[in-house]
């Protein structure tokens, strides 16, 4: 029988099941055994990291198509690196790594999944680190913005960003929520976004990134 890589991705079966999250809900704690790998199906989640002094980070967001909870495929005994946390409802599917490992090495179309499922986490990865490293945090946060939009697909309206608290984006950015707070309300002052209870993105914040449009005297309003 022909392997159906979006019903295996999409339908429980052996070695796997369907869950449903609702917002702040886990998928798995850092720290606790990595056993089965979670294939995002609908919903937005985040992978956040503390630190032995208890300092909390947020390092990544996860959108549909996307697996999480990768280390369990490592080794026997794996443990989460993080914690995995619904931001919006999600629905996802939950395969045992047994069952995981054995269809990859059986079927060419899901082993190739993966493969370039882990070139594009790399690839951002470093894309998160160069935007770090040189970019201020009003940038960063424009970013960021975009990102949880999923800004850029064509043919759909200016999208909504999901539900999340000033205090994550500013984690995820590096920076205060004072911080965050003073670049949303210029955004929305400039028209760049709509914020009122959900934000909305509009195309023109894409010149924050792409025409570095503030200039570090206007940032100099609001010290980092």
């Amino acid at each position: 029988m022909t392997f159906d890589l979006a019903a295996f991705l999409e339908t429980a079966g052996v070695g796997r099941r369907v869950v449903q999250l609702q917002p702040k809900q886990v998928f798995f704690t850092q720290g606790s055994s990595a056993d089965s790998i979670f294939y995002l199906r609908a919903g937005r989640a985040k992978l956040t990291v503390v630190s032995q002094e208890g300092k909390e980070a947020t390092v990544a967001l996860l959108t549909p198509g996307e697996f999480v909870g990768e280390e369990s495929l490592a080794s026997v005994g794996a443990l989460h690196m993080a914690t995995a946390t619904a931001i919006s409802a999600c629905t996802a599917l939950k395969i045992q790594r047994e069952e995981m490992i054995r269809v990859m090495h059986e079927e060419h179309s899901l082993s190739e999944m993966y493969m370039k499922f882990l070139l594009a986490r790399s690839m951002r990865t470093q894309a998160d680190l160069v935007d770090q490293l040189f970019n201020s945090s009003e940038k960063r946060l424009a970013r960021i913005l975009l990102l949880l939009a999923e800004f850029g697909k064509p043919g759909e309206p200016e999208p909504f960003v999901p539900p999340i608290t000033q205090e994550t984006l500013a984690e995820m950015i590096g920076t205060t929520r004072s911080r965050v707070s003073f670049f949303m309300n210029r955004f929305r002052k400039l028209g760049l976004i709509e914020y009122n209870g959900r934000i909305r993105v509009h195309k023109s914040l894409l010149n924050v990134i792409l025409h570095d449009q503030f200039t570090e005297r206007t940032l100099e309003e609001s010290p980092v």
